[in-house]
């Protein structure tokens, strides 16, 4: 149990860290009001949710986007996400 606790931990320390440089996503209310400059697209063989997550931020900043919003997303053995851009 103490090393669930302690990758969890760490999990979500990572997630705060790593959201502190990213684009951050937003909800489609959240979009309202905001300019969207394109979409982006990421795919991946295996991984986890939080990985999809990642690579849509890291693809959004280097874009020059503030923001993003996820219009579609399939997971299984193969997953991918497409999103709008916003600054």
């Amino acid at each position: 149990m103490n090393v669930k606790t302690t990758v969890t931990a760490l999990s979500l320390l990572s997630m705060l860290s790593f959201g502190a440089f990213a684009a951050t996503p937003i909800s489609a209310g959240q979009a309202q009001g905001r300019q969207p400059i394109g979409s982006i697209s990421v795919s991946k063989v295996g991984g986890a949710p939080m990985d999809m997550r990642q690579a849509l931020s890291k693809k959004a900043e280097q874009k020059g986007a503030s923001a993003w919003r996820i219009t579609e997303a399939r997971t299984g053995d193969t997953w991918h996400a497409t999103a709008e851009l916003y600054k």
